[in-house]
């Protein structure tokens, strides 16, 4: 009995496998199906008139280097100015104006009086004198070696 009831749970456990499937190739390659790409839309940017105001300035008195600008824009319309330290020691400034199709309006001015300093030459480097002295000594040669190859001897 005990027998038939080993025999019966064998039975079950083996009945509860399925077999193993049978041996096939893989499936056969099938690329996706093609899908045409979406246009190209360029994005929308909404119109909007730029408004900006900036300025600077620089001076150094060792280098005599003295320079600005401010500019101011809003909308369309743009007013400005610039002014540079010149060579001649003069100031130039340059006040514009930008409004719309009327082009570009500009009012330059200069403060002070030109300097034209007196110009010297001064030669860079001195020049040594050449001599034309000859050594005063002046050897004679101690050794004076004998042909080692004679061909009439």
């Amino acid at each position: 009995m005990q027998f038939a009831i080993v025999l019966a749970l064998a039975a079950v456990a083996v009945a509860d496998k399925p077999a193993p499937a049978p041996y096939s190739p893989p499936a056969a390659y099938r690329p996706a199906p093609y899908a045409a790409p979406k246009p190209y839309a360029a994005p929308a940017y909404v119109d909007t008139p730029p408004n900006y105001n900036f300025q600077y300035a620089v001076q150094d008195d060792y280098a005599n280097v003295d320079f600005n600008q401010d500019e101011a824009r809003d909308g369309y319309s743009t007013t400005g100015s610039y002014s540079v330290a010149l060579p001649d020691g003069r100031v130039q400034t340059v006040t514009y104006t930008v409004s719309g199709d009327a082009g570009y309006l500009a009012d330059v001015s200069y403060a002070g009086e030109a300097q034209y300093p007196v110009y010297e030459p001064k030669p860079a480097y001195a020049p040594k004198p050449a001599y034309a002295t000859k050594p005063a000594y002046a050897p004679k040669p101690a050794y004076a070696p004998k042909p080692a190859y004679n061909p009439h001897a």
